[in-house]
């Protein structure tokens, strides 16, 4: 991996997926259709007292984070059961809040600042989604927001490991989330996944302390301006066998692949995925080793500027340094 990865590298894991995306009732049904469960339907799913005064994105991300945190032990009868003090947040999202800026930008331009109501300001600010789940599930420690095209989801990803090597967090919960409306169809040209996904993050001695179950054990993480330098780096053919490919790159770009390796792209399925990529495919990530799959599991985006990429190895694959 290149010169980006951190310099005092730790194991980490992952221990728990949450997922709020249209016809999706888990992360299983992020690699095989139909494999039963109560699909989310954000019609239903997306009401609530709680729910009120925030925007799609926001509703979207926190209806994404309970699932995850009780898929990783980390909910009780009584909320969140976790060291909020030692706990971070990281959001991707690339479209979150356009929905919020533009409403507050028209209603200035129409009828001049005073006509704008102080209730939904806090949804204009590009940190809103975190905050608000920082506070709804008392995650104390650092609370990091990424917009980064996309990369963004993985991007994510590597700055919830970095936050557990530097020392600054014991459990990370990384949302990523892409709303679809309007606004965010007449500037992208197209609709985006309008779904979450939340990954909980852990260092490898936090959750054994815990008794925690091991869903999935980073490898590594690499990023850079050359897709195919990027993809060489991730996928060092002295590394361990490719069991899966998560890609994020058009079917014309997609690179060759050992013969045993399986191909997937979540947004042949889901649609632009944006912010919420990597994430997602962390999510995947988990289901394909749910389901006895072995092998390095290699998630990787594409943007205009950059590229990244990032490996995971099996649950039950021997702790070694991680990238």
């Amino acid at each position: 991996m290149n010169s980006e990865s951190t310099a005092h590298p730790t194991s980490v894991v992952v221990t728990g997926a949450g997922l709020a995306v249209p016809g999706i009732a888990g992360p299983a049904d992020l690699l095989h259709r139909d494999r039963g469960g109560t699909p989310f339907d954000p019609e239903t799913g997306l009401k609530g007292r709680e729910l009120r005064h925030k925007d799609r994105a926001t509703r979207l991300a926190l209806r994404a984070v309970e699932p995850a945190l009780r898929d990783a032990g980390l909910y009780g009868p009584n909320g969140p059961d976790l060291d909020g003090a030692r706990a971070a947040t990281v959001v991707s999202s690339n479209t979150g809040n356009y929905d919020s800026v533009c409403a507050y930008v028209d209603t200035a331009a129409q009828h001049t600042s005073r006509a704008i109501s102080a209730t939904g300001l806090p949804q204009t600010s590009t940190s809103a989604i975190a905050g608000w789940i920082a506070a709804g599930y008392g995650l104390r420690g650092p609370a990091v927001t990424l917009c980064n095209g996309a990369t963004s989801g993985l991007d994510a990803l590597h700055w919830g490991r970095n936050l557990i090597a530097a020392g600054r967090a014991d459990t990370v919960v990384v949302t990523g989330v892409e709303p679809a409306n309007e606004v965010v169809a007449e500037l992208l040209g197209a609709d985006p996944v309008d779904g979450a996904a939340t990954i909980v993050l852990e260092s490898a001695a936090h959750a054994a302390g815990r008794g925690a179950r091991v869903r999935a054990r980073w490898r590594g993480y690499d990023r850079g301006h050359d897709h195919a330098e990027v993809l060489r780096a991730a996928a060092d053919p002295r590394a361990e066998p490719i069991g899966l490919w998560l890609s994020g790159a058009p079917r014309a770009d997609r690179p060759h692949l050992p013969e045993r390796a399986r191909l997937t792209c979540l947004a042949d399925r889901l649609g632009e995925c944006g912010g919420a990529l990597g994430v997602l495919q962390c999510a995947a990530t988990v289901a394909y080793y749910d389901d006895g799959g072995d092998g390095l599991v290699l998630a990787t985006a594409r943007g205009t500027d950059a590229s990244a990429a990032v490996a995971f190895l099996p649950p039950r694959a021997a702790a070694r340094t991680a990238l």
